[in-house]
């Protein structure tokens, strides 16, 4: 059989990986890239790969970089059933549907500014149709139940911990008579999550495909419900308002949680809780919906309490655009939970403009960020940021709690791999950027004398039972790294000729120490074009 890293290979996002076994072929996730302009670009490239050779797909969970690119790869010409657990497929029907109505939208805006300067139409990734189409393919299946793909390939979906309906992917597969077991972890979630069952303990597989989102990281260990009480608490005071760009499957509901017990305690003061994000009003519905799937502490709350962990009397939903925008004009503190939770689109753009520029006011963000997003710049401790066409200056506190993330840190991670009583042929590690992942391939071969090996996107492993090796990618791509700087240079020469103009009048106004200064605006003008015209080389 050959595995092929098709995604989420020296990154975070775009998890996808071919399995080709015999004659047929399935792919583990079909996400989507997210980031940078230069990573996203990954989303428009063809498919390295026929669609319509593909026999199935195995979904983790719901996520945007898992699930993201299923609708493409419908409309190209996959026609097999795509195989995930029934909340992850219920939560696709309002993700994919949703993502799809923001390529619609972002082709719209592109082909506005396309027509103006005389470029040629782009089309939507895929269009909210096509997601509602795609949705006709899933096939739900239950946990821990085997499931038979083709002769000799059976599947059994494991608990992950990460998101409700997140699974790690088993798979048992017979070739020459022979049994090898792969494991694709998913995302890992930390145990004892609020809401979340912890994630399966395995103890055997022959090759693990594991991610590493924060394989060189340990959670912060203060208390990040404490944290959270603080930082609303400081706000309130100076009469500021608490912004919280969430995912919107997982952590908005992880947050809403803390807060019914924060409220609860008296811990903070009575203050409005608004959900901002039609997806996540959605989501937090199917969360409601499917409390057969809570551990034990949120169902003993709502069965054995009446007292569901979910439900808050301070709380309110915004589902039309008026309502968001009457948000801002509220005239008192309030706790905005809005999507995206990297800062990058939708509506907590709107508040990010409102709050940035308020040393009141509090950002927190509460999930991972990728290389590129506004939520990495902001943590990086940029002092402005353009929304929207407009500059903001950044006043407000920004702090990140990343104790709330829904995934496992290096000693959760390292726990988790310690379940296996018997050692695998190999680790492979995704899912994570460089200094995530090298470090944490070290740190498995010290402590358990584990094969390790990092994958390049579109390495191949070639796999006959244990025994393994690598078919280097040939495909031509740029480091994720270079990829951020080169989209930051092409940012600074565009900006360039406002800057410019600007300081031209500064000089016609002024003389002397000014000209000085636009020879040396000059110069980084010069090593900028440099720059680029050796990257794209």
């Amino acid at each position: 059989m050959r595995l092929t890293f098709l995604g989420a290979a020296g990154m975070v996002t775009g998890s996808s990986y071919l399995l080709e076994i015999g004659q047929k072929n399935f792919l583990v996730d079909c996400g989507m890239f997210q980031g940078s302009k230069a990573i996203t670009a990954l989303n428009s490239r063809p498919f390295l790969y026929n669609p319509a050779d593909i026999d199935g797909v195995l979904l983790t969970h719901a996520h945007i970089d898992h699930s993201g690119l299923l609708p493409r790869l419908c409309k190209s010409g996959f026609k097999g059933p795509i195989h995930a657990t029934k909340v992850t497929a219920e939560l696709c029907s309002i993700m994919l549907p949703d993502s799809g109505h923001i390529q619609e939208f972002e082709a719209e805006i592109a082909n506005r500014k396309g027509q103006r300067a005389g470029r040629k139409p782009v089309e939507p990734l895929y269009t909210v149709e096509e997601a509602y189409t795609c949705l006709k393919q899933f096939s739900p299946t239950s946990y821990d139940t085997p499931v038979q793909l083709a002769e000799g390939i059976t599947v059994q979906f494991r608990e992950a911990g990460h998101i409700l309906g997140s699974s790690m992917v088993e798979l048992l597969i017979t070739e020459n008579g022979e049994a090898t077991k792969l494991l694709f972890s998913g995302d890992l979630g930390q145990p004892d999550q609020p809401i979340i069952k912890d994630p399966a303990v395995i103890e055997q597989a022959d090759y693990v495909i594991i991610e590493s989102t924060y394989g060189a990281r340990k959670h912060d260990p203060s208390d990040p419900v404490e944290l959270l009480a603080k930082y609303i608490n400081d706000s309130v005071e100076k009469g500021g308002n608490i912004v919280i760009p969430s995912f919107a499957v997982g952590r908005t509901q992880t947050i809403l949680y803390h807060l019914h017990s924060l409220f609860k305690a008296g811990l903070i003061p009575d203050i409005p809780v608004i959900i901002d994000s039609p997806l996540a009003i959605s989501a937090t519905d199917i969360f409601l919906k499917n409390s057969q799937e809570y551990d034990k502490e949120a169902y003993d709350m709502y069965y054995k309490d009446h007292d569901h962990p979910l439900h808050l009397p301070q709380l309110t939903y915004t589902k039309t655009s008026e309502e968001s925008k009457a948000i801002n004009k509220l005239g008192r503190p309030a706790v905005i939970i809005s999507a995206s939770g990297m800062a990058d689109a939708g509506r907590i753009l709107h508040h990010l403009k409102h709050n940035l520029w308020r040393p009141e006011s509090t950002v927190l963000f509460v999930g991972y960020q990728a290389q590129g997003s506004m939520g990495r710049r902001l943590l990086e401790g940029i002092k402005k940021v353009k929304i929207m066409g407009e500059e903001i200056s950044v006043k407000a506190k920004i702090y990140n709690l990343d104790g709330f993330s829904a995934h496992a840190d290096q000693d959760q991670l390292v726990t988790w791999l310690g379940n296996f009583k018997t050692k695998p042929a190999n680790v492979f590690i995704v899912h994570g950027e460089e200094e995530m992942s090298e470090p944490f391939a070290e740190l498995i071969q010290e402590k358990f004398a584990f094969s390790t090996y990092i994958p390049k996107y579109g390495d191949s492993a070639m796999i006959s039972g244990r025994n393994w090796e690598i078919q280097p990618s040939t495909i031509t791509t740029v480091e994720p790294a270079v990829q951020q700087l080169r989209a930051y240079l092409e940012e600074l020469e565009k900006d360039y000729a406002e800057y410019r103009r600007k300081l031209e009048d500064l000089v016609a106004a002024n003389s002397g120490k000014l000209q000085e200064v636009l020879k040396r605006v000059e110069k980084i003008r010069t090593f900028v074009k440099k720059t680029l015209n050796d990257l794209w080389s």
